[in-house]
């Protein structure tokens, strides 16, 4: 997600359901890191040092397995979606391969359900979570939004990206749905584990008696949008980007339309585990790397979402 990203922040969502592993790096990451060798008495990699300029910033274990698993949700365009081939593509994917060519290393995506993939961190299925993931301190210090307990260990982020939560509509059809306060009354399609059902709980607890608002919480955005279009639903809601690009893309633009202003603006990040101090240092090397060279604005632009630039990548900045 999180413009700024919803779809990842007070819950903790993760997604894990892992359904393959889908290379994210392409040719150039592979030109960038190609000529790999083992790596020497001191711990580097000579060849791959030459070609990727931050290789030895990254702990020995991950240089010699010469990837980094990714754990994605990826049915999130256009921050992650799969192509008519299967392939991983979109603004996630993009990002990690110029990271990749940095580092030296592939970033390998694999896909699982949101609300899974901090699990699937904690338990040492992936090395990293990166999801359109909001950075907020209930992930940093895992807990749980909807009760405040401690659900495991936190994580750290990596942040990279502005974002917020947008709602949508039926084009034509806003059944007077302006913003969060309309919803009373209402049905809305969300999915599981991210800002957007969080948003929407809150809301609901507002409504008086005899306007119900309903959630109908789902596995990935796309089964929302589904729902929406097929008119089971008044709204759906997930981060800016995602739904201007549902909108800009679903039925040729004329299937649904944004309604009021983005709201809970706040960092994406990639996750890390609390313990990989090292990992997610060079991440965030990486990242800034990328900044400063420019080609992460030339990936933010492709997809559409400049608007959410950082100067710097920061560590924990969500709140």
């Amino acid at each position: 997600m999180t413009a700024s990203s919803t779809r990842r922040t007070n819950a903790a969502r993760s997604r894990l359901a892992a359904a393959g592993v889908i290379a994210v790096a392409g040719a150039l990451l592979l030109t960038g890191c190609g000529d790999q060798t083992k790596n020497d008495d001191k711990g580097s990699n000579s060849a791959s040092t030459a070609g990727a300029p931050l290789a030895d910033k990254l702990p020995k274990e991950i240089r010699d397995k010469g990837k980094i698993e990714v754990g994605s949700d990826i049915a999130y365009a256009p921050v992650e979606f799969k192509d008519s081939s299967g392939k991983a593509v979109g603004l996630d994917p993009d990002l990690a391969a110029a990271m990749g060519k940095q580092l030296g290393v592939t970033l390998e995506f694999q896909n699982g359900t949101f609300d899974a993939l901090l699990t699937g961190l904690r338990s040492g299925r992936y090395d990293i979570a990166m999801s359109a993931m909001t950075d907020n301190k209930n992930r940093q210090e895992g807990v749980d939004p909807d009760t405040g307990k401690k659900v495991g260990e936190g994580v750290d982020f990596v942040d990279y990206l502005t974002a917020g939560v947008s709602i949508y509509t039926r084009k034509g059809d806003t059944q007077g749905i302006n913003g969060w306060s309309d919803l009373c009354g209402k049905k809305i399609a969300v999915e599981r584990g991210t800002v957007s059902e969080d948003l929407a709980k809150q809301e609901a607890k507002k409504c008086p008696g005899g306007k119900k608002l309903t959630i109908e919480p789902f596995d990935d955005d796309q089964q929302s949008q589904t729902r929406l279009r097929s008119g089971g639903v008044d709204a759906a809601s997930s981060d800016f980007p995602v739904a201007a690009y549902a909108v800009k893309t679903s039925g040729g633009g004329k299937d649904f339309q944004v309604v009021g202003q983005q709201v809970e603006a706040a960092p994406y990040g990639i996750a890390v585990a609390k313990k990989d101090t090292q990992l997610r240092d060079a991440l965030q090397a990486a990242m800034n790397a990328i900044i400063k060279n420019g080609e992460y604005a030339k990936i933010l632009q492709k997809w559409g979402a400049q608007d959410g630039a950082v100067k710097e990548s920061a560590i924990n900045g969500g709140k």
